[in-house]
Protein backbone atom coordinates (compact mmCIF):
# COMPACT_ATOMS: atom_id res chain seq x y z
CA UNK A 1 0.00 0.00 0.00
CA UNK A 2 1.00 3.62 -0.82
CA UNK A 3 0.05 6.47 0.80
CA UNK A 4 -0.66 9.55 -1.90
CA UNK A 5 -0.64 12.99 -0.16
CA UNK A 6 -1.57 16.35 -2.42
CA UNK A 7 0.78 19.28 -1.72
CA UNK A 8 2.68 21.98 -4.38
CA UNK A 9 5.44 23.23 -5.63
CA UNK A 10 6.33 27.03 -7.21
CA UNK A 11 7.34 28.07 -10.59
CA UNK A 12 7.17 31.64 -10.10
CA UNK A 13 3.95 32.54 -9.24
CA UNK A 14 2.56 29.78 -10.64
CA UNK A 15 1.70 26.59 -8.48
CA UNK A 16 2.46 23.07 -10.09
CA UNK A 17 0.66 19.67 -8.39
CA UNK A 18 3.21 17.76 -6.37
CA UNK A 19 1.93 13.81 -5.34
CA UNK A 20 3.83 12.73 -1.99
CA UNK A 21 3.89 8.88 -2.31
CA UNK A 22 4.73 7.42 0.96
CA UNK A 23 5.89 3.29 1.19
CA UNK A 24 7.05 1.16 4.34
CA UNK A 25 8.95 -1.60 2.78
CA UNK A 26 11.09 -4.00 4.23
CA UNK A 27 15.08 -3.82 4.08
CA UNK A 28 17.41 -1.76 6.54
CA UNK A 29 15.51 1.08 8.44
CA UNK A 30 15.42 4.41 6.98
CA UNK A 31 14.15 7.05 5.23
CA UNK A 32 14.84 7.61 1.66
CA UNK A 33 13.11 10.59 -0.21
CA UNK A 34 13.53 10.72 -3.89
CA UNK A 35 12.12 12.77 -6.69
CA UNK A 36 14.69 15.63 -7.10
CA UNK A 37 14.59 17.24 -3.46
CA UNK A 38 17.30 20.23 -2.67
CA UNK A 39 19.07 20.12 0.70
CA UNK A 40 15.82 21.48 2.64
CA UNK A 41 13.63 18.53 1.97
CA UNK A 42 16.16 16.26 2.17
CA UNK A 43 16.88 17.24 5.62
CA UNK A 44 13.06 17.08 6.15
CA UNK A 45 13.37 13.26 7.67
CA UNK A 46 15.40 14.43 10.36
CA UNK A 47 12.88 17.10 11.60
CA UNK A 48 10.06 14.37 10.68
CA UNK A 49 11.81 12.02 13.21
CA UNK A 50 12.21 14.16 15.92
CA UNK A 51 8.89 15.71 15.60
CA UNK A 52 7.23 11.79 16.37
CA UNK A 53 9.53 11.34 19.13
CA UNK A 54 8.41 14.43 21.10
CA UNK A 55 4.20 13.28 20.29
CA UNK A 56 5.33 10.10 21.29
CA UNK A 57 5.19 8.10 18.21
CA UNK A 58 7.70 5.73 16.98
CA UNK A 59 8.35 4.72 13.40
CA UNK A 60 8.44 1.10 13.11
CA UNK A 61 11.66 -0.71 12.40
CA UNK A 62 10.97 -0.61 8.06
CA UNK A 63 12.88 1.23 5.28
CA UNK A 64 10.25 4.36 4.41
CA UNK A 65 10.84 5.47 0.76
CA UNK A 66 9.38 8.87 -0.26
CA UNK A 67 8.82 9.90 -3.91
CA UNK A 68 8.05 13.37 -4.72
CA UNK A 69 6.13 13.18 -8.23
CA UNK A 70 6.56 14.06 -10.99
CA UNK A 71 10.41 13.10 -9.83
CA UNK A 72 11.55 15.44 -13.25
CA UNK A 73 10.43 18.98 -11.33
CA UNK A 74 13.20 20.24 -8.52
CA UNK A 75 11.55 19.97 -4.75
CA UNK A 76 12.26 22.91 -3.52
CA UNK A 77 11.26 24.61 0.34
CA UNK A 78 10.67 23.12 3.84
CA UNK A 79 6.90 23.23 3.18
CA UNK A 80 6.80 19.43 2.25
CA UNK A 81 7.72 18.35 5.92
CA UNK A 82 4.25 17.94 6.84
CA UNK A 83 2.74 16.32 3.76
CA UNK A 84 5.86 13.89 4.06
CA UNK A 85 5.02 13.10 8.07
CA UNK A 86 1.02 12.87 7.56
CA UNK A 87 1.93 10.50 4.92
CA UNK A 88 3.87 8.16 7.56
CA UNK A 89 0.68 8.39 10.01
CA UNK A 90 -1.12 6.67 6.98
CA UNK A 91 0.99 4.14 6.90
CA UNK A 92 1.23 3.85 10.44
CA UNK A 93 -2.80 3.55 10.29
CA UNK A 94 -2.83 6.93 12.82
CA UNK A 95 -4.47 8.51 10.09
CA UNK A 96 -7.47 7.75 7.10
CA UNK A 97 -6.05 8.24 3.67
CA UNK A 98 -9.52 8.01 1.80
CA UNK A 99 -10.08 11.34 3.93
CA UNK A 100 -6.72 12.80 3.83
CA UNK A 101 -7.16 13.17 -0.11
CA UNK A 102 -9.85 15.92 0.00
CA UNK A 103 -6.68 18.64 1.28
CA UNK A 104 -3.91 19.84 -0.19
CA UNK A 105 -1.41 19.85 2.21
CA UNK A 106 2.00 22.05 3.21
CA UNK A 107 3.94 22.97 6.45
CA UNK A 108 7.18 23.03 8.24
CA UNK A 109 7.62 20.98 11.23
CA UNK A 110 9.72 22.02 14.32
CA UNK A 111 11.55 19.27 16.77
CA UNK A 112 8.62 19.92 19.08
CA UNK A 113 6.14 18.83 16.53
CA UNK A 114 4.88 22.43 16.13
CA UNK A 115 3.84 23.23 12.43
CA UNK A 116 6.02 26.47 11.40
CA UNK A 117 4.74 29.38 8.75
CA UNK A 118 5.41 28.65 5.09
CA UNK A 119 5.62 30.92 1.99
CA UNK A 120 2.93 30.60 -0.84
CA UNK A 121 0.09 29.49 1.65
CA UNK A 122 -2.37 32.26 -0.64
CA UNK A 123 -1.19 30.80 -4.25
CA UNK A 124 -1.55 27.17 -2.49
CA UNK A 125 -5.31 28.01 -1.51
CA UNK A 126 -5.92 29.56 -4.61
CA UNK A 127 -4.91 26.42 -6.23
CA UNK A 128 -6.82 23.95 -3.87
CA UNK A 129 -10.55 26.16 -4.21
CA UNK A 130 -9.72 25.78 -8.32
CA UNK A 131 -9.65 22.09 -7.36
CA UNK A 132 -12.51 22.05 -5.36
CA UNK A 133 -10.47 20.71 -3.18
CA UNK A 134 -9.29 21.74 1.03
CA UNK A 135 -5.98 23.50 2.41
CA UNK A 136 -3.87 21.78 5.51
CA UNK A 137 -1.65 24.64 6.37
CA UNK A 138 0.04 26.26 9.94
CA UNK A 139 -1.77 28.32 12.11
CA UNK A 140 0.16 31.63 11.31
CA UNK A 141 -0.75 30.93 7.19
CA UNK A 142 -4.10 30.38 8.39
CA UNK A 143 -5.27 34.43 7.99
CA UNK A 144 -2.94 34.62 4.49
CA UNK A 145 -5.06 31.37 3.02
CA UNK A 146 -8.42 32.73 4.32
CA UNK A 147 -7.80 35.31 1.13
CA UNK A 148 -8.31 33.33 -1.45
CA UNK A 149 -11.82 32.76 -0.75
CA UNK A 150 -14.72 30.31 -0.33
CA UNK A 151 -11.66 26.99 0.68
CA UNK A 152 -12.28 24.88 3.42
CA UNK A 153 -8.59 25.78 5.72
CA UNK A 154 -7.22 23.71 8.71
CA UNK A 155 -4.64 25.66 10.28
CA UNK A 156 -3.14 23.73 12.76
CA UNK A 157 -0.83 24.79 15.45
CA UNK A 158 0.67 21.34 15.72
CA UNK A 159 0.89 17.93 14.69
CA UNK A 160 -1.22 16.77 18.37
CA UNK A 161 -3.83 19.15 17.40
CA UNK A 162 -4.09 18.43 13.92
CA UNK A 163 -4.45 14.63 14.40
CA UNK A 164 -7.07 15.23 17.06
CA UNK A 165 -8.98 17.18 15.06
CA UNK A 166 -9.19 14.01 12.68
CA UNK A 167 -9.99 11.69 15.57
CA UNK A 168 -12.83 14.04 16.92
CA UNK A 169 -11.29 14.89 19.94
CA UNK A 170 -10.93 18.82 19.27
CA UNK A 171 -11.95 20.97 16.00
CA UNK A 172 -10.29 23.28 14.46
CA UNK A 173 -11.94 26.07 13.45
CA UNK A 174 -12.28 27.91 9.80
CA UNK A 175 -9.91 30.63 9.91
CA UNK A 176 -11.86 34.08 9.32
CA UNK A 177 -11.12 36.37 6.45
CA UNK A 178 -10.46 39.66 8.25
CA UNK A 179 -11.93 42.59 7.89
CA UNK A 180 -10.44 45.07 5.40
CA UNK A 181 -9.45 48.12 7.11
CA UNK A 182 -7.38 51.56 6.05
CA UNK A 183 -3.56 50.43 5.68
CA UNK A 184 -2.20 51.04 8.97
CA UNK A 185 0.81 52.00 7.27
CA UNK A 186 1.26 55.73 7.36
CA UNK A 187 3.13 57.18 3.75
CA UNK A 188 4.70 60.14 4.05
CA UNK A 189 2.93 63.20 2.92
CA UNK A 190 3.98 66.01 0.08
CA UNK A 191 3.44 68.44 2.25
CA UNK A 192 6.62 68.01 4.27
CA UNK A 193 8.66 68.92 0.35
CA UNK A 194 9.90 72.64 0.79
CA UNK A 195 10.07 74.34 -2.59
CA UNK A 196 10.13 72.35 -5.06
CA UNK A 197 7.16 73.01 -7.08
CA UNK A 198 8.09 71.93 -10.74
CA UNK A 199 9.33 68.23 -9.01
CA UNK A 200 6.19 68.47 -7.52
CA UNK A 201 4.41 69.05 -10.65
CA UNK A 202 5.96 66.19 -12.29
CA UNK A 203 5.73 63.48 -9.58
CA UNK A 204 2.16 64.28 -9.59
CA UNK A 205 1.79 63.63 -13.66
CA UNK A 206 3.66 60.46 -13.46
CA UNK A 207 1.35 59.26 -10.63
CA UNK A 208 -1.77 60.07 -12.74
CA UNK A 209 -0.25 58.76 -15.83
CA UNK A 210 1.93 55.64 -14.63
CA UNK A 211 4.83 57.12 -15.94
CA UNK A 212 8.78 56.28 -15.00
CA UNK A 213 10.90 59.46 -13.60
CA UNK A 214 14.18 60.34 -13.90
CA UNK A 215 15.30 63.00 -11.12
CA UNK A 216 18.68 64.72 -11.84
CA UNK A 217 20.11 67.16 -9.05
CA UNK A 218 22.73 67.77 -6.50
CA UNK A 219 22.88 65.84 -3.21
CA UNK A 220 20.21 67.05 -0.53
CA UNK A 221 17.95 68.57 -3.08
CA UNK A 222 15.17 66.15 -1.99
CA UNK A 223 14.95 63.81 -4.99
CA UNK A 224 14.67 60.83 -2.45
CA UNK A 225 12.10 62.34 -0.09
CA UNK A 226 9.73 63.08 -3.55
CA UNK A 227 9.96 59.04 -4.73
CA UNK A 228 9.40 58.27 -1.24
CA UNK A 229 6.04 60.42 -1.39
CA UNK A 230 4.27 59.19 -4.70
CA UNK A 231 2.94 55.82 -2.85
CA UNK A 232 0.99 58.37 -1.46
CA UNK A 233 -0.60 59.80 -4.13
CA UNK A 234 -1.08 56.54 -5.97
CA UNK A 235 -4.66 55.12 -6.03
CA UNK A 236 -5.24 52.15 -3.98
CA UNK A 237 -5.08 48.72 -5.05
CA UNK A 238 -7.90 46.93 -6.58
CA UNK A 239 -9.21 43.27 -4.93
CA UNK A 240 -7.43 42.00 -8.02
CA UNK A 241 -4.32 43.89 -7.78
CA UNK A 242 -3.84 43.31 -4.10
CA UNK A 243 -4.20 39.39 -4.53
CA UNK A 244 -1.77 39.79 -7.35
CA UNK A 245 0.83 41.33 -4.91
CA UNK A 246 0.03 39.38 -1.97
CA UNK A 247 0.76 36.31 -4.26
CA UNK A 248 4.07 37.44 -4.87
CA UNK A 249 5.02 38.39 -1.64
CA UNK A 250 3.71 35.04 -0.25
CA UNK A 251 5.97 32.90 -2.41
CA UNK A 252 8.57 35.17 -1.30
CA UNK A 253 7.84 34.65 2.87
CA UNK A 254 7.83 38.35 3.89
CA UNK A 255 3.86 38.99 3.81
CA UNK A 256 2.37 40.86 7.07
CA UNK A 257 0.65 39.81 9.74
CA UNK A 258 -2.59 40.93 8.70
CA UNK A 259 -1.70 38.24 5.67
CA UNK A 260 -2.82 41.06 2.56
CA UNK A 261 -0.56 43.62 0.87
CA UNK A 262 -2.93 46.31 0.88
CA UNK A 263 -0.59 49.43 -0.24
CA UNK A 264 0.95 49.55 -3.17
CA UNK A 265 4.82 48.03 -2.81
CA UNK A 266 7.35 50.30 -2.71
CA UNK A 267 11.21 48.92 -3.17
CA UNK A 268 14.30 50.86 -3.14
CA UNK A 269 17.17 48.39 -3.16
CA UNK A 270 20.81 49.65 -2.45
CA UNK A 271 22.90 50.15 -5.60
CA UNK A 272 25.24 47.67 -5.02
CA UNK A 273 22.25 44.82 -5.56
CA UNK A 274 23.19 41.87 -8.17
CA UNK A 275 21.64 41.16 -11.73
CA UNK A 276 19.60 38.04 -9.46
CA UNK A 277 18.75 40.68 -6.70
CA UNK A 278 17.06 43.22 -8.99
CA UNK A 279 15.21 40.85 -11.98
CA UNK A 280 14.92 37.56 -9.42
CA UNK A 281 17.00 34.61 -9.47
CA UNK A 282 19.34 32.45 -7.31
CA UNK A 283 19.05 28.95 -6.26
CA UNK A 284 15.72 28.98 -5.83
CA UNK A 285 14.43 31.53 -8.39
CA UNK A 286 13.11 33.77 -5.73
CA UNK A 287 11.51 37.32 -7.05
CA UNK A 288 13.27 40.03 -7.73
CA UNK A 289 13.44 43.81 -6.11
CA UNK A 290 11.15 44.61 -10.19
CA UNK A 291 8.57 41.79 -8.91
CA UNK A 292 8.25 42.61 -5.46
CA UNK A 293 7.50 46.20 -6.25
CA UNK A 294 4.82 44.62 -8.66
CA UNK A 295 2.00 47.38 -8.93
CA UNK A 296 3.99 49.79 -6.91
CA UNK A 297 7.15 51.81 -7.13
CA UNK A 298 10.72 50.17 -7.91
CA UNK A 299 13.41 53.51 -6.72
CA UNK A 300 16.38 53.04 -7.75
CA UNK A 301 18.94 55.70 -5.77
CA UNK A 302 22.29 56.68 -7.26
CA UNK A 303 21.32 55.40 -10.60
CA UNK A 304 24.91 55.35 -12.34
CA UNK A 305 26.50 53.62 -9.56
CA UNK A 306 24.56 50.35 -10.32
CA UNK A 307 26.07 47.52 -11.55
CA UNK A 308 25.54 48.06 -15.82
CA UNK A 309 24.82 44.77 -16.45
CA UNK A 310 22.24 44.75 -13.69
CA UNK A 311 20.23 47.69 -14.71
CA UNK A 312 20.48 46.72 -18.84
CA UNK A 313 18.46 43.41 -17.73
CA UNK A 314 15.28 45.58 -16.35
CA UNK A 315 14.99 47.15 -20.19
CA UNK A 316 12.75 43.83 -21.00
CA UNK A 317 10.95 43.47 -17.69
CA UNK A 318 9.92 47.39 -17.89
CA UNK A 319 8.79 47.19 -21.22
CA UNK A 320 7.01 43.80 -21.30
CA UNK A 321 5.76 44.21 -17.37
CA UNK A 322 7.21 40.44 -16.61
CA UNK A 323 10.51 38.85 -15.85
CA UNK A 324 11.47 35.20 -17.47
CA UNK A 325 14.37 33.87 -15.54
CA UNK A 326 15.62 31.56 -17.76
CA UNK A 327 17.23 28.13 -15.92
CA UNK A 328 18.99 25.13 -17.99
CA UNK A 329 15.80 23.09 -17.01
CA UNK A 330 13.15 25.74 -16.62
CA UNK A 331 12.22 28.62 -17.16
CA UNK A 332 9.87 30.95 -13.91
CA UNK A 333 8.18 33.87 -15.23
CA UNK A 334 7.22 36.73 -12.59
CA UNK A 335 5.20 40.00 -12.59
CA UNK A 336 6.85 43.13 -12.87
CA UNK A 337 4.61 46.04 -13.99
CA UNK A 338 6.37 48.87 -11.85
CA UNK A 339 6.42 52.09 -12.16
CA UNK A 340 9.97 53.02 -12.14
CA UNK A 341 11.42 56.52 -10.40
CA UNK A 342 15.19 56.95 -10.27
CA UNK A 343 17.93 59.26 -9.05
CA UNK A 344 21.12 60.64 -10.06
CA UNK A 345 23.79 63.87 -9.49
CA UNK A 346 24.35 65.60 -12.21
CA UNK A 347 27.88 64.56 -12.65
CA UNK A 348 30.03 61.95 -9.69
CA UNK A 349 31.02 65.80 -7.52
CA UNK A 350 27.18 66.18 -7.43
CA UNK A 351 27.37 69.69 -8.24
CA UNK A 352 27.42 70.55 -11.67
CA UNK A 353 26.65 73.85 -12.94
CA UNK A 354 27.36 75.25 -9.28
CA UNK A 355 30.02 77.64 -10.33
CA UNK A 356 31.11 77.50 -6.67
CA UNK A 357 31.45 74.16 -6.17
CA UNK A 358 31.82 72.07 -9.79
CA UNK A 359 34.91 70.36 -9.61
CA UNK A 360 37.55 71.61 -12.32
CA UNK A 361 36.50 68.42 -14.87
CA UNK A 362 33.41 70.16 -15.94
CA UNK A 363 31.63 69.82 -18.27
CA UNK A 364 33.45 66.92 -19.30
CA UNK A 365 32.67 65.13 -15.66
CA UNK A 366 29.00 65.41 -16.37
CA UNK A 367 29.28 63.75 -19.54
CA UNK A 368 31.09 61.29 -18.47
CA UNK A 369 29.22 60.74 -15.20
CA UNK A 370 25.81 60.53 -16.79
CA UNK A 371 26.89 58.74 -19.79
CA UNK A 372 27.19 55.04 -18.00
CA UNK A 373 23.67 55.03 -18.39
CA UNK A 374 22.74 53.83 -22.06
CA UNK A 375 20.52 55.44 -24.54
CA UNK A 376 17.97 52.45 -24.39
CA UNK A 377 17.83 52.48 -20.80
CA UNK A 378 17.16 56.25 -20.76
CA UNK A 379 14.73 56.32 -23.03
CA UNK A 380 12.47 54.31 -21.15
CA UNK A 381 11.55 56.98 -18.30
CA UNK A 382 8.90 59.27 -19.94
CA UNK A 383 9.35 62.12 -17.53
CA UNK A 384 13.07 63.74 -16.95
CA UNK A 385 13.31 66.25 -14.41
CA UNK A 386 15.85 68.64 -13.23
CA UNK A 387 15.85 68.70 -9.19
CA UNK A 388 17.91 72.55 -8.46
CA UNK A 389 19.27 72.94 -5.04
CA UNK A 390 16.86 74.37 -2.16
CA UNK A 391 18.42 77.28 -0.65
CA UNK A 392 18.56 77.91 3.67
CA UNK A 393 16.80 80.87 3.33
CA UNK A 394 14.05 79.13 0.71
CA UNK A 395 13.27 76.35 3.61
CA UNK A 396 12.75 78.87 6.31
CA UNK A 397 10.63 81.06 4.31
CA UNK A 398 8.82 78.46 2.43
CA UNK A 399 5.48 77.67 3.15
CA UNK A 400 4.02 74.11 3.38
CA UNK A 401 3.61 72.10 0.61
CA UNK A 402 0.58 70.90 -0.48
CA UNK A 403 -1.00 67.84 1.33
CA UNK A 404 -1.17 64.56 -0.79
CA UNK A 405 -4.54 63.89 -0.06
CA UNK A 406 -5.32 66.51 -2.32
CA UNK A 407 -2.82 65.82 -5.16
CA UNK A 408 -4.28 61.85 -4.90
CA UNK A 409 -7.83 63.16 -5.41
CA UNK A 410 -6.74 64.95 -8.52
CA UNK A 411 -4.83 62.00 -9.44
CA UNK A 412 -7.52 59.45 -8.65
CA UNK A 413 -9.67 61.65 -11.61
CA UNK A 414 -7.57 61.50 -13.90
CA UNK A 415 -7.06 57.74 -13.39
CA UNK A 416 -11.08 57.47 -13.52
CA UNK A 417 -11.07 59.61 -16.90
CA UNK A 418 -8.67 57.69 -18.44
CA UNK A 419 -10.51 53.91 -17.36
CA UNK A 420 -13.94 55.90 -18.95
CA UNK A 421 -12.44 56.44 -21.87
CA UNK A 422 -10.83 53.12 -22.31
CA UNK A 423 -14.21 50.78 -21.25
CA UNK A 424 -15.83 52.73 -24.05
CA UNK A 425 -13.52 51.74 -26.57
CA UNK A 426 -13.78 48.52 -24.95
CA UNK A 427 -10.96 47.58 -23.20
CA UNK A 428 -11.02 45.78 -20.10
CA UNK A 429 -8.25 45.97 -17.25
CA UNK A 430 -6.99 48.29 -15.41
CA UNK A 431 -4.27 49.96 -17.62
CA UNK A 432 -2.79 54.06 -17.17
CA UNK A 433 -1.57 56.11 -19.97
CA UNK A 434 1.86 54.62 -19.51
CA UNK A 435 0.97 50.99 -20.43
CA UNK A 436 -1.85 50.95 -22.88
CA UNK A 437 -0.36 49.34 -26.17
CA UNK A 438 0.36 51.61 -29.33
CA UNK A 439 -2.89 50.44 -31.12
CA UNK A 440 -5.37 52.01 -28.25
CA UNK A 441 -2.91 54.97 -27.77
CA UNK A 442 -3.66 56.04 -31.33
CA UNK A 443 -7.52 55.77 -30.63
CA UNK A 444 -7.29 57.99 -26.94
CA UNK A 445 -5.11 60.53 -29.10
CA UNK A 446 -6.80 63.79 -30.01
CA UNK A 447 -4.68 66.17 -31.15
CA UNK A 448 -5.42 70.00 -31.74
CA UNK A 449 -4.47 71.40 -34.75
CA UNK A 450 -1.85 73.72 -33.01
CA UNK A 451 -0.62 70.40 -31.37
CA UNK A 452 -0.12 68.84 -34.02
CA UNK A 453 2.04 71.60 -35.88
CA UNK A 454 3.91 71.97 -32.64
CA UNK A 455 4.40 67.94 -32.75
CA UNK A 456 5.71 68.10 -36.18
CA UNK A 457 8.61 70.81 -35.55
CA UNK A 458 10.04 68.75 -32.17
CA UNK A 459 9.92 65.44 -34.02
CA UNK A 460 12.03 67.34 -36.68
CA UNK A 461 14.35 69.50 -34.75
CA UNK A 462 15.09 67.11 -31.95
CA UNK A 463 14.83 63.87 -34.15
CA UNK A 464 13.02 61.94 -31.44
CA UNK A 465 12.94 58.12 -31.84
CA UNK A 466 9.71 56.19 -32.43
CA UNK A 467 9.70 55.28 -29.04
CA UNK A 468 10.27 58.84 -27.89
CA UNK A 469 7.94 60.48 -30.17
CA UNK A 470 4.98 58.13 -28.30
CA UNK A 471 6.02 58.55 -25.02
CA UNK A 472 5.50 62.44 -25.47
CA UNK A 473 2.20 61.59 -26.47
CA UNK A 474 0.96 59.36 -23.38
CA UNK A 475 2.54 62.12 -21.02
CA UNK A 476 0.59 65.15 -22.77
CA UNK A 477 -2.56 62.78 -22.51
CA UNK A 478 -2.25 62.49 -19.00
CA UNK A 479 -1.63 66.30 -18.65
CA UNK A 480 -4.84 66.50 -20.68
CA UNK A 481 -6.84 63.76 -18.30
CA UNK A 482 -5.53 65.95 -15.16
CA UNK A 483 -7.38 68.82 -16.56
CA UNK A 484 -10.17 66.74 -17.80
CA UNK A 485 -9.29 67.55 -21.44
CA UNK A 486 -10.53 65.39 -24.56
CA UNK A 487 -8.20 67.70 -26.94
CA UNK A 488 -4.71 67.98 -26.12
CA UNK A 489 -3.81 71.25 -26.65
CA UNK A 490 -0.47 73.06 -27.19
CA UNK A 491 0.26 73.43 -23.37
CA UNK A 492 -0.34 69.83 -23.01
CA UNK A 493 2.34 68.91 -25.25
CA UNK A 494 4.81 72.12 -24.55
CA UNK A 495 4.43 70.55 -20.83
CA UNK A 496 5.38 66.96 -22.11
CA UNK A 497 8.21 68.05 -24.47
CA UNK A 498 9.60 69.87 -21.39
CA UNK A 499 9.78 66.45 -20.17
CA UNK A 500 11.87 64.59 -22.38
CA UNK A 501 14.83 67.09 -21.57
CA UNK A 502 17.70 65.24 -20.28
CA UNK A 503 20.22 66.93 -18.35
CA UNK A 504 23.43 65.36 -20.23
CA UNK A 505 25.87 68.34 -20.85
CA UNK A 506 28.80 67.61 -23.70
CA UNK A 507 30.87 70.47 -25.16
CA UNK A 508 28.24 72.47 -23.08
CA UNK A 509 25.39 72.07 -25.20
CA UNK A 510 22.46 69.87 -24.10
CA UNK A 511 20.58 67.03 -25.56
CA UNK A 512 17.49 66.21 -26.12
CA UNK A 513 16.20 62.71 -25.99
Amino acid sequence: MVAKIRTVSFAGVDVVPVDVQVQFTHGLPGITIVGLPDKTVAESKERIRASFQSIGLDLPAKRVVVNLAPADIQKEGSHYDLPIAIGMMIQMGILDGVEMEEYVILGELGLDGSIARVAGSLPSAIHAAAQNLSLICPESCGTEAAWAGDVKILAAPNLIALVNHFKGTQVLKQPEVPQVFESPIKLPNLKDVKGQILAKRALEVAAAGGHNLLMIGPPGSGKSMLSCRLPGILPALTPHEALEVTMIHSINGDLPDEGLIRHRPYRDPHHSASLAALVGGGIRCKPGEISLAHKGVLFLDELPEFNRNALESLRQPIETGKVVVARANSHVTYPSQVQLVAAMNPCRCGYFGDKERECTRAPRCAADYQGKISGPLMDRFDIVIDVPEVKATDLMRAPDGEDSTLVAQRVAAARDYQYARLQALGKTGNFSNATVDSETLEDIIDLSQAAVNLLTKVMEKFKLSGRGYHRILRVARTIADLEQSATIETQHLSEAVGYRKISVYADNESKVA
